[in-house]
């Protein structure tokens, strides 16, 4: 059973710090769109919820100040996805079949974090 959990540590960790090095390889990209989505200080944002991923991946990896790591996931998670993916604000079939896929996937990944909290 151990190693089962450390199995779905490795992969929930390293799933979190491949997004934090994205959201800073990609920071412009990314702030930019932030932008056309209207978050305030968009640069900061995607900066700051990139140390979040960070912070969430390295605690849950390394099995460290295990409830501050679900802390930094949840403060991700809550506002990026009601922002971010918004599908009911969506009038494009498409786009908000897309934007509801990435809200449901980000709501599964909070619900594996809180997971985390009762081990």
């Amino acid at each position: 059973m151990i190693y089962i959990f450390f199995i779905a540590r490795l992969i929930f960790g390293l799933y979190l710090l491949t997004n934090a090095y994205n959201h800073f390889k990609n920071h412009k990209s990314m702030a930019s769109y932030a932008s056309s989505m209207n978050v305030a200080h968009p640069k900061w944002a995607v900066l700051g919820s990139g140390a979040l991923l960070l912070i969430g991946g390295l605690g849950i990896l390394l099995w460290v100040l295990v409830p501050v790591a679900v802390l930094a996931i949840i403060l991700f998670l809550i506002p990026v996805s009601l922002k971010m993916h918004a599908y009911w604000k969506e009038s494009d079939p498409m786009a908000k079949m897309n934007q509801k896929i990435q809200f449901q996937k980000n709501m599964a990944i909070l619900a594996g974090a809180l997971a985390f909290l009762l081990i």
